[in-house]
């Protein structure tokens, strides 16, 4: 499985934009990546993750101009994704009408990550779309540590981005549908920084 380093954005962009999945460093795990702009691209990364169809992707987005194409951003959303993103946190949204039910499985929300590092954000501008982006093993096994053991988990991928994780955790989940945010998972960032954040 080729290897690419993180200034090759192009030829793993060409990859995604032809249906591919690909793995990626973020700034919590590994993770695995298709476009979301083609059913064909889901299905493809469903097959490599063994993901069951119930279960609805993360995206990640470039920025907040893409998010706001996907996905409503209210007035506490907004103060949330100002202050933590880039960053470990997943925002859940009210996707925008209009939507393909595939993309998120016809539910009425949206779990929404933004670019942790220039490369990625270079590689989704470079896509055309924001990505599916979920952890790099397969669906219920403990997450990869290291581009080897992606390789062993996930060896239907088209190609791999070289980089390290820092975090080493998952990202916090923040459900920002409503007026008050609630965390829906814990991780990096805690409720109290998100409350002192945003007041």
């Amino acid at each position: 499985m080729k290897r690419y380093r993180q200034n090759e954005t192009d030829a793993l962009a060409e990859i995604l934009r032809n249906d591919g999945v690909i793995s990626v460093p973020t700034d919590t795990v590994y993770g695995i990546c298709a476009r979301i702009s083609s059913e064909k691209a889901q299905e493809r990364l469903r097959d490599v993750k063994h993901r069951p169809m119930t279960k609805a992707f993360p995206v990640m987005c470039a920025d907040l101009a893409q998010i706001r194409e996907i996905a409503e951003v209210g007035v506490t959303a907004e103060k949330v994704i100002r202050a933590f993103m880039p960053g470990p946190v997943t925002v859940i949204l009210k996707k925008k009408e209009g939507l393909p039910d595939y993309v998120n499985g016809g539910m009425e929300t949206l779990a929404v990550r933004m670019a942790t590092g220039p490369a990625l954000k270079e590689l989704i501008e470079k896509t055309g779309c924001p990505v599916f982006m979920t952890s790099a093993n397969q669906s219920g096994e403990p997450v990869s540590s290291s581009l080897d053991e992606i390789e062993k988990s996930c060896p239907d991928l088209d190609a791999m981005m070289e980089g390290n994780v820092s975090f080493g955790e998952a990202s916090t989940i923040i459900d920002c549908t409503g007026e008050i945010p609630s965390i829906l998972r814990k991780g990096p960032v805690t409720i109290e920084e998100i409350i002192r954040k945003i007041n």
